[in-house]
């Protein structure tokens, strides 16, 4: 088992050995899954571009329509 110890500030340095395993490097994001007690550390995918979570009101393009303009035109 690979272990790191905790720093006052909460901080750890990831082990070599865990890092090359994830492929992970510098400026790379982890991400990490709780459950039953046990935490399971992924290296995080990246976005895609133009992927609708980027943009917070990508989800709102069904609610962009001339029909929507003019029902909507009194509230402008």
């Amino acid at each position: 088992m690979i272990t790191s110890k905790l720093t006052s500030k909460a901080q750890t340095t990831i082990p070599q050995a865990v890092r090359a395993a994830l492929g992970v490097k510098p400026g790379d994001e982890i991400a990490y899954a709780i459950a039953d007690g046990h935490v399971l550390l992924t290296k995080a995918a990246k976005p895609r571009p133009g992927a609708p979570f980027e943009d917070p009101f990508a989800f709102f393009g069904e609610w962009d329509t001339p029909e929507d303009d003019e029902a909507f035109r009194d509230l402008r």
